[in-house]
């Protein structure tokens, strides 16, 4: 019989091997499957009629397709206005949030020999995560400084995530010192540093910080709830729930409230999901292949 040496171990020759690669495929199918189940469910009961969504028999499939649930959410036009302030949001929001943590992150992964006060910023920050003013402040403070019924009452409130300093930070302070040294004895700048050796470096960590920030704004409704008092302009989330939770029918023509009589709240509950999460479908399949590139391997010869 012949030995088992230790590269055919390596290879997958080995039965124990080819045991673990069996198991594990099967585990990942079945987890794959239990995950995309729920997602073709609520496609199919998107475009089924409002008596089989009620009548619970929507499957995987479609039944008795219809498209009612998303005309009555796309043919609107304030549909289109709140996706054009959640647009905006975006586009504003998510360069501001990353400029905000890479000008904190690059300080705070810094040694204290190099930045004495940095422990006591960093513990300023950690105490924000466990500890907060609370709704009422916030709000407060949002109206004193003039910011109500404005896009910035979206984007300024939550432009620091605390959780994403530290990701970028630690990030930041696993790249060799070697880099920033050579370069400083070159007569580079902390500017210079941070844009052509530490941002280019950390594509990984600012590509899964772009898709956590723009998740966060296109899904967040609560603050446009809260902050936006013009239904002119609040956000796409914001118009979602509003229609879909507590319609308003003071304004309604007759055919609109036999409209909404005859629409399902399953049927557009599972419209609005899918609207929701195009845009995130659409940007994760270029983000995605930066959480397994490690782009700083092989950057400091020996």
């Amino acid at each position: 019989m012949k030995k088992k040496t230790k590269n055919d171990i390596l290879m997958g020759n080995s039965t124990s091997r080819k045991v673990f690669v069996t198991i594990n495929t099967i585990l990942l199918i079945t987890i794959t499957f239990i995950t995309i189940l729920p997602i073709i469910h609520i496609i199919s009961l998107s475009f089924s009629s409002t008596q089989a969504a009620e009548g619970g028999l929507v499957g995987l499939l479609p039944v008795q397709f219809s498209l009612k649930a998303y005309e009555s959410i796309l043919g609107k036009t304030s549909f289109y206005k709140a996706l054009m302030i959640s647009v905006k949001r975006v586009l504003i929001g998510v360069p501001f949030s990353l400029l905000c943590t890479i000008l904190v992150a690059y300080p705070l992964s810094k040694e204290k020999n190099k930045f004495s006060a940095r422990k006591v910023y960093v513990w300023f920050f950690i105490i924000t995560m466990l500890f907060n003013g609370g709704l009422i402040p916030t709000y407060i403070i949002v109206k004193s400084t003039g910011i109500m019924n404005k896009i910035w009452a979206l984007i300024l409130p939550s432009a620091v995530s605390v959780f994403n300093i530290l990701i970028l930070m630690n990030f930041f302070r696993e790249l060799p010192k070697e880099l920033e040294e050579a370069a400083l004895i070159d007569g580079a700048g902390h500017t210079s540093i941070l844009t052509k050796i530490y941002l280019p470096l950390a594509k990984p960590a600012l590509a899964t910080l772009v898709l956590f920030i723009f998740v966060f704004h296109w899904n967040s409704w609560f603050d446009g709830l809260m902050y936006i008092n013009n239904i002119e302009k609040i956000p796409l989330q914001t118009y979602l729930q509003q229609i879909l939770t507590m319609p308003d029918t003071r304004f309604m023509s007759a055919d609109q409230l036999q409209e909404l009589g005859n629409a399902s709240r399953r049927t557009n509950n599972a419209a609005q999901i899918i609207i929701s999460t195009i845009p995130i479908m659409i940007i994760y399949p270029f983000l995605q292949k930066y959480y397994t590139t490690g782009l700083v391997l092989g950057s400091v010869k020996s």
